[in-house]
């Protein structure tokens, strides 16, 4: 489970980055990516990474501002001509299927996959026996929305030593226990709580799309493993960001302070930080008050890691 950048800028694009967009890969837990927002070129950035448009299943819109939106018609047509056959999903606020169907219509893109646009209003938006997505409200100019992806608790490490004293060989065995079936080997039935350890717990990431600072941050953010949170300005601009519905970096590592989250990710930089020297006074800001704190970087991948648990005592 980890991210990958494919666009870090606010606004317009640079000769150096790009519009928003961000990868959840999940290539171990499910074969598949998801994507959170689809600025322009997004899939000129796709072309440059290791993602693949046949394994993308699902694609999450936090608003409808152009510059997370405006790569989207592009990317599911050349999805359908690059044969995508497998099904997906588009979630977004309201105004997100009338965009589609419009510009898929008028333009007589033919998406040959099947095609479900899921209009919300907040709360859980999807949910299988892997993963639950929460979707809560943000403060920007229009409709907007964060995304708190939960991975749902795993089965704990099998007892190898005991398993091979007990002549159980790897193989679909291994995945019975793990499943939490019960099997039988040399006429001993061996059950998942004899040779499971204690169950995984499951990470958290939220993804937040523009805001200012807003109580609706505080429970998408509570206690997640890793926090991506725009940073449009430095500190000595928060009044330009609070009249734009934005946040500045010091107002970002404060949510993440506030919420206890293991890993906060700057991105949604403002364009008047040309190159990748000008955006650290934002991490030098956000560092003083949550000193694990990255700026997210184009085409760099951010594995996301449980948050060790504190001890018992």
């Amino acid at each position: 489970m980890e991210l990958y950048f494919l666009g870090t800028n606010a606004g317009l694009p640079t000769t150096q980055r790009n519009v928003t967009s961000i990868a959840l890969r999940m290539l171990e837990e499910r074969r598949s990516s998801w994507l959170f927002d689809c600025g322009e070129a997004t899939q000129h950035q796709i072309l440059r990474s290791p993602l693949k448009l046949g394994r993308l299943e699902k694609i999450f819109i936090t608003h409808m501002h152009g510059d997370h939106v405006f790569g989207l018609p592009g990317l599911l047509s050349s999805r359908a001509s690059q044969e995508g056959t497998s099904p997906l999903t588009v979630y977004g606020p309201k105004g997100i299927r009338q965009f589609l169907e419009v510009t898929l219509g008028t333009t007589q893109s033919r998406i040959d996959f099947g095609l479900d646009i899921v209009e919300h209003e907040g709360g859980v938006v999807f949910e299988d026996h892997q993963i639950r997505v929460e979707a809560g409200a943000l403060e920007h100019r229009i409709e907007s929305y964060g995304y708190r992806v939960t991975e749902k608790d795993r089965p704990g490490s099998l007892n190898m030593e005991l398993l091979r004293e007990w002549g159980v060989r790897p193989g679909p065995e291994y995945g019975k226990l793990k499943s939490g079936e019960s099997i039988t080997v040399n006429g001993r039935t061996i059950t998942p709580n004899e040779v499971l350890g204690a169950p995984k717990r499951g990470r958290i990431v939220t993804i937040l799309g523009d805001t200012r600072p807003t109580s609706g941050i505080h429970p998408l953010a509570l206690g997640a493993d890793m926090l991506v949170h725009e940073s449009t300005f430095t500190d000595e601009f928060a009044d330009l960001a609070h009249k734009y519905y934005h946040s500045t970096a010091v107002q970002a590592a404060e949510a993440a302070r506030n919420a206890g989250v293991g890993e906060l990710v700057l991105t949604h930089f403002s364009s008047r930080y040309k190159d990748a020297e000008q955006l650290e006074p934002l991490l030098a800001e956000a560092r003083a008050v949550f000193p694990n704190t990255q700026l997210a970087i184009e085409h760099e991948t951010y594995p996301i890691r449980a948050a060790q648990e504190p001890e018992k005592e």
